[in-house]
């Protein structure tokens, strides 16, 4: 009878834990600034500070943020993040990573619609899936839209 109270109790904690897991709120990754660090002719190398809220109850352990960054509209570049981090519960989180662009003429692109209006702001969609190291559910998809100031030097 024992163990059968001890099997209906580990039954019990495993479908609690899955409930709690499966309703994960995606994080809301924001970006804070874009630099350029480097240019040539053939590549453009940028640091972008990331901002990540956790609206969740439970730490989220992140293994990688995979993500393709748009600006004014134009694909810019896509990536991972180098490194694991975590995002405590009900908290917030920051991090850099540097991405690099081969894409001269998006470049161009950017730079011919910065100069059509005064001010560096333009407006980002920031798409892909934050892949957390542990936990039932381990892909969580986003999807933002803001603005954010690029630094670059006309």
């Amino acid at each position: 009878m024992k163990l059968r109270i001890i099997g209906l109790l580990g039954c019990l904690l495993v479908v609690t834990g899955c409930a709690m897991t499966s309703n994960l709120q995606a994080p809301k990754i924001s970006i804070v600034s874009v630099n350029m660090t480097s240019a040539d002719v053939f590549s453009q190398q940028f640091r972008v500070h990331v901002h990540v809220q956790n609206p969740n109850t439970l730490a989220l352990p992140v293994k990688s943020i995979e993500y393709e960054l748009f600006l004014q509209g134009d694909s810019f570049a896509e990536g991972n993040t180098e490194q694991p981090f975590v995002v405590p519960a009900l908290g917030e989180a920051e991090f850099d990573t540097v991405i690099n662009t081969h894409f001269t003429s998006s470049l161009m692109r950017l730079l011919g619609k910065l100069n059509e209006r005064d001010g560096n702001k333009v407006q980002y969609n920031f798409v892909g899936k934050v892949h957390l190291t542990k936990g039932m559910l381990r892909n969580i998809p986003f999807n933002e839209q803001g603005s954010v100031d690029i630094g670059v030097k006309r």
